[in-house]
């Protein structure tokens, strides 16, 4: 996402007519040449127009157009392989996931033993209370506070897990390391080119507690939601202060060299190294949490602007890089959460977004 510099694939034509189609030509290098080889007819067959036509995405079956920005859910890239637009696609309709307790626990491995599990517990209390006060004067991070009401933070967790579910994405809290991608060891904060911080003792503790209070079912107060223009988007459950921690970034831990030509639309920097063959992004579209359902704000404009809530940072945690979201300002209920995908990078295409 932000600063992952990946590269955009467009498909600028549609697939060749089949040969029983065309009309019969005596000279084949004029049928290389010919009309079906001539694009600047298409257009978007949701706004009419046949402008921006680097941003037209034609459709692998009825071979129609559509802009990027047009569909809805908006597309930031080309998907990797073969689209099919909505009357083409065979996509099931959405399917919640059972508000069953045992099935939410399964889902995310929640601790079944500890009797503290949907209960918080008088020492978090205390602990969260104590870092409150710390914040106030030193402005350290604050861990997210779980909803009370048991029913609500399996509905919480259940939208969660039907958006994952829908996209085929597993659930994993927690970076992953997968064979024929970057191994644990080429995640080096040491090899940073000078745009990450280090997390304070007192932060890292914290993000621990977060943790800890995510394995035994003391959910943050978020709410997964299908919105039919941004797509699964997530929105505050309860008020959220200030520098609270929402979630890391987890996912899929790849070279960025890998990704390069990539459509994923998810993609986030994760090591920024002086040399680009060490720089590695998190890829969350096989494994992930949360984070990836967060949307983006649209940085081209003042409105957009105006929406941003979270800010994304990149940290030093004993020795690895990991990227935390976090609140830049007290969030309301039911506010959705943005971020600007950027950062102080401006390669990643906003000017469409909602």
């Amino acid at each position: 996402m932000a600063a992952a510099k990946s590269l955009k694939r467009r498909r600028s034509r549609a697939p060749r007519p089949e040969m029983s189609s065309m009309p019969p030509r005596h000279n084949h290098e004029e049928y290389e040449e010919s009309e079906w080889d001539d694009y600047s007819d298409v257009y978007c067959e949701e706004c009419g127009s046949g402008d921006a036509a680097d941003e037209l995405l034609l459709c692998d079956k009825c071979d129609r157009g559509f802009h990027l920005f047009c569909l809805k859910p908006i597309l930031v890239a080309v998907p990797k392989g073969s689209w099919f637009c909505h009357s083409c696609s065979e996509q099931k309709k959405l399917r919640r996931f059972p508000l069953i307790q045992t099935k939410i626990i399964d889902f995310f491995r929640i601790q079944r033993s500890s009797e503290l599990a949907f209960k918080p517990s008088k020492d978090n209390k205390q602990k969260k209370r104590k870092c409150l006060v710390m914040s106030k004067k030193k402005r350290r991070l604050l861990p997210f506070n779980p909803s009370e009401d048991l029913e609500r933070r399996l509905q919480q967790m259940a939208s969660l897990a039907t958006a994952l579910t829908t996209t085929g994405t597993e659930f994993c809290n927690d970076l992953t390391y997968m064979l024929a991608m970057a191994p644990r060891s080429a995640n080096r904060a040491a090899l940073e080119n000078g745009g990450m911080q280090v997390l304070s003792r007192e932060d890292t503790e914290t993000l621990k507690m977060c943790k800890t209070m995510m394995g035994r079912g003391e959910w943050p107060p978020l709410m997964v939601v299908f919105d039919p223009k941004e797509g699964f988007t997530v929105e505050a459950d309860r008020f959220i202060k200030d520098f609270t921690i929402i979630t890391e970034y987890t996912g899929d831990v790849d070279y960025l060299s890998n990704r390069e030509h990539d459509g994923g639309d998810s993609m986030m920097t994760l090591l920024s190294a002086s040399d680009p063959s060490k720089s590695l992004v998190i890829c969350p579209d096989k494994h992930g949490n949360i984070a990836r359902f967060i949307n983006g704000i649209n940085n081209h404009t003042p409105e957009g602007k105006k929406k941003q809530n979270l800010k994304c940072v990149r940290y030093n945690v004993d020795g690895e890089c990991r990227v935390l979201l976090i609140a830049n300002r007290d969030i309301p209920k039911g506010e959705r959460l943005y971020y600007d995908y950027n950062g102080l990078e401006h390669e990643y295409p906003t000017h469409h977004f909602v």
